[in-house]
């Protein structure tokens, strides 16, 4: 009798499994697409790592219950031609959930390719968690219901770049440097357009553009800064590109002051060390030294594991907004996830944030930092070991930095 009676519930229990699919653990693979050789490799090598110790903290503290995260490099050599070579590796491989950053140009190759896998694989779709690159197109003309954007894009960094120069009467002449690609040009744009705007008695004393990845020395380019007697400095450069820049600027003791969107990036610290103190500010969406230190058990964890630092904070909200989009829909089947991410609102290391329905444009606040020697009280966390870090200036809200969308999104049925 009790043998029956075993068998019987192992049997409803065995029927409750197999009848609920939608229960089932499963792994999600998630696919880093960015470059991890090359000039960028620094920035990529880190980022990556920035992913995989999120996905661990996800696993942990049981984001998604019952299913885990894991994260994979993909090289993309910072090559919108080279992304679309491994995103069809990575689909090949089973992964439907692809995350990319640096570069807007391999970010709007990667939203093409994804529509048209999308539309010709039914069943088999794959969604693209955008973590840094912020051309605006991606969520304007661009829009894809395929497409997720974490960071905030150069127009809100502008908003709020802009609105913090603005009040600094010292300033009358601007100088606009940046790479020759999407990202540069829209950085180039905004600044004049909100300057305009905001301090139309800010003069722009220069705009230069430059090959992205590929420029040595820039002390011609400082050379020219120099002489055109600018305050201020505005750049989009990250990476190499920026460290170099700021090195050259040391290097010729440019008085300018630098308004940044990536001072915090693999490499640039280092270089910038005492010379840079109180000289260079970025716009971003968090800093480390923030008014809770929110996030300190990362920074403290990663630094011990990697002797790194952990500042790719989009990289948290990434998995974070997949873990709650597969919860609400319960599956991880990427299309039931797509429409749960859809308008979710949530906390995280910066603050409260909303994925924007309308364009999949997350709405969030924007830091403006200064770098200066680290302290006990405001700023803690230094960088790279240089004993300078980031002082929070501002913490601009969502609803200032938020922009209007020309977005006309098609939705799957």
């Amino acid at each position: 009798m009790a043998h029956n009676f075993r068998s019987s519930v192992l049997a409803a229990a065995l029927a409750v499994t197999f009848a609920a699919p939608i229960a089932q653990a499963d792994v999600v693979k998630v696919a880093f697409i960015d470059p991890l050789s090359g000039p960028f490799a620094p920035v990529g090598q880190n980022l990556l790592k920035s992913f995989q110790s999120v996905a661990e903290v996800a696993n942990r503290d049981k984001w998604s219950p019952g299913h885990t995260f894991e994260v994979t490099g993909f090289d993309n050599k910072a090559s919108p031609q080279e992304s679309l070579t491994v995103l069809k590796a990575a689909i090949d491989q089973g992964y439907r959930y692809v995350v990319q950053g640096n570069g807007s140009g391999a970010a709007g190759a990667l939203i093409d390719a994804i529509n048209k896998h999308n539309e010709r694989n039914p069943g088999k779709e794959v969604v693209f968690l955008n973590y840094a690159a912020v051309d605006p197109d991606l969520t304007n003309s661009k829009c894809s219901f395929w497409h997720f954007r974490l960071d905030a894009n150069s127009d809100m960094k502008m908003e709020a770049l802009t609105t913090y120069l603005s009040k600094d009467k010292s300033v009358k002449k601007v100088y606009i440097i940046g790479q020759n690609y999407a990202h540069g040009h829209q950085v180039t744009r905004a600044a004049k357009e909100y300057l305009k705007r905001k301090r139309p008695d800010v003069e722009i004393v220069g705009d230069d553009l430059h090959p992205i990845g590929s420029v040595k020395d820039f002390s011609p380019y400082v050379a020219k800064i120099a002489a055109s007697g600018a305050d201020v400095v505005i750049t989009g450069n990250w990476g190499s590109d920026l460290a170099l820049l700021v090195k050259a600027a040391r290097d010729a003791s440019l008085k300018a002051k630098f308004y940044t969107y990536y001072g915090y990036t693999t490499g640039v610290p280092t270089v910038m060390g005492a010379a840079a103190a109180n000289y260079v500010r970025y716009a971003g969406t968090w800093n480390v030294n923030n008014e809770t230190y929110a996030g300190k058990d990362l920074v403290e964890s990663f630094k011990k594991k990697f002797n790194d630092d952990y500042y790719g904070m989009t990289t948290y909200s990434a998995i974070q907004l997949l873990g709650l989009g597969i919860n609400q829909a319960k599956s991880t089947d990427p299309v039931k996830v797509a429409f749960a991410m859809e308008g979710q609102r949530f906390k995280t290391l910066n603050g409260d944030v909303e994925m924007r329905k309308t364009d999949h444009q997350l709405q969030q606040p924007i830091y403006i930092t200064t770098w200066v020697k680290a302290n006990a009280k405001d700023v803690k966390f230094d960088q790279e070991n240089t004993g300078y870090g980031w002082k929070t200036e501002q913490k601009i809200d969502a609803y200032v930095a938020a922009q209007p969308t020309s977005c006309n999104m098609k939705r799957p049925q």
